[in-house]
């Protein structure tokens, strides 16, 4: 963290600030490129991706090269879920009531795509920021749906043969020097084997494997934790915060999946400042990574944020 920096240098991210814009394929009532209307919708909106990765017409089949190289076709679902019709909004900024309506979509949205019978996982995220790839600054995110379980959910599966997050909960909470932000339902941390510098992980204080699960109660503490997790990001380097965030939660191909935690994953890329990021190169790609900032200390400048409203 000491070492002189002369290398590449990001933009200033900043904050949309037209709550409407006429060319934003997102915004209510205007045309998407596909060619569809989005409708004049006032609350959480979800719709199938006009350019998704994934459709279920996906014919099987499979090519094998000697025993060595495998590939499979994938069919499964991409949709689109808008936060607010307001454009200049993020989880951040919205109300939790507002943010409530997209717990609320994400709970029924995992329900009914769980249920069909050709989808094995279900993957809901954000991309936030140009920095992560997200194409449209609009507050949105996905929800992609495979007939298989994608590789870093099945890593996870393995290793949850008895609920492992729950007992990392429980040392977490008893030695509290990583805890960022708390309510009666979640606790967020920067967990003890943290890769990107600010990263975090939100975990239920009670054990439940998915959305379909979630008790009213516990929709409304999330809604309440990630506006908080969005403040404290924004706040900490006085900027729109950029990261990629995702829930896991157990497989829907009809396997048991009791241990399973449903949890949530932030990674976000800054690291110095507002524009200086983390690079994964050299031995990190090769070795391991590296810890540029401890989780205990990333844990203690987040929780160091002033939140609120």
């Amino acid at each position: 963290m000491k070492r002189p920096w002369q290398g590449q240098v990001e933009t200033v991210p900043v904050s949309a600030s037209a709550v409407y814009e006429p060319g934003c394929y997102l915004c209510p009532g205007n045309e998407r490129l596909g060619g569809a209307r989005n409708p004049e919708y006032r609350g959480a909106y979800v719709f199938e991706n006009d350019f998704a990765a994934l459709y279920p017409e996906t014919p099987a089949g499979n090519m094998s090269e000697g025993g060595l190289l495998l590939a499979e076709a994938e069919a499964g679902r991409c949709r689109v879920v808008c936060f607010s019709p307001d454009h200049s909004l993020t989880l951040a900024r919205m109300a939790v009531e507002g943010v409530r309506e997209v717990v609320d979509l994400w709970c029924r949205e995992f329900a009914a795509l769980g249920a069909e019978r050709e989808i094995g996982a279900v993957q809901i995220f954000e991309n936030r920021g140009e920095m992560m790839g997200c194409s449209n600054a609009h507050p949105h995110g996905q929800i992609w749906c495979t007939a298989s379980v994608p590789n870093e959910l099945a890593k996870e599966v393995r290793a949850m043969e008895r609920p492992l997050l729950m007992e990392y909960l429980a040392l977490e909470v008893r030695e509290q020097v990583r805890v960022v932000c708390a309510n009666d339902h979640f606790v967020a941390v920067v967990p003890f084997w943290a890769v990107w510098p600010f990263e975090i992980l939100l975990l239920p204080r009670r054990h439940f494997t998915g959305f379909d699960e979630m008790r009213p109660l516990e929709q409304g503490a999330l809604a309440g934790i990630l506006k908080e997790i969005g403040q404290r990001y924004d706040g900490l380097f006085g900027v729109p915060f950029p990261y990629s965030m995702g829930f896991h939660q157990r497989p829907v191909d009809g396997g048991s999946y009791k241990n399973f935690t449903w949890h949530g994953h932030y990674y976000p890329p800054l690291l110095r400042g507002a524009t200086v990021r983390k690079f994964m190169v050299g031995f990190e790609m090769l070795g391991g990574p590296q810890r540029d900032l401890t989780p205990e200390a990333a844990a203690e400048r987040l929780r160091g944020v002033a939140v609120g409203g």
